[in-house]
């Protein structure tokens, strides 16, 4: 509603795909989640730019999706460690230690690395 409404590119309309990516997220539907931010990153980035939060949430929702995915290949679960990795580092330095976010950011980062040394690591015996 928000997109007729307002537009592509305003912090609402932004707002409320970051949060239906979420409840998508939430149901296990990731690759909506994927598709819904593939779509709404090019207007989030001219809008809200590298450090705002939302964007931050938007790419941490994305990453997610990625690493979580059931058919999540090897260069998923690489974009998503790059990803989670960059927006880590700008959640740190924008909300600071005393802010929860980074916390869980780092949390995600550590599965989805090893989830990726997982799939890199070849199985003992398979030649």
């Amino acid at each position: 509603g928000w997109l007729k409404l307002m537009g592509r590119e305003h912090y609402e309309t932004l707002r409320e795909a970051n949060n239906y990516a979420w409840s998508l997220g939430g149901l296990n539907r990731f690759k909506e989640v994927k598709t819904l931010m593939r779509k709404t990153f090019p207007a989030a980035r001219r809008v809200l730019g590298k450090n705002d939060v939302l964007m931050l949430r938007m790419r941490w929702v994305y990453a997610i999706a990625l690493h979580m995915d059931d058919g999540a290949t090897l260069d998923d679960l690489r974009e998503a460690v790059t990803t989670l990795d960059e927006v880590l580092s700008i959640a740190r330095r924008v909300l600071g230690k005393s802010n929860p976010m980074p916390g869980t950011i780092e949390a995600v980062l550590q599965d989805a690395r090893a989830t990726l040394r997982a799939r890199e690591t070849p199985s003992p015996g398979i030649a």
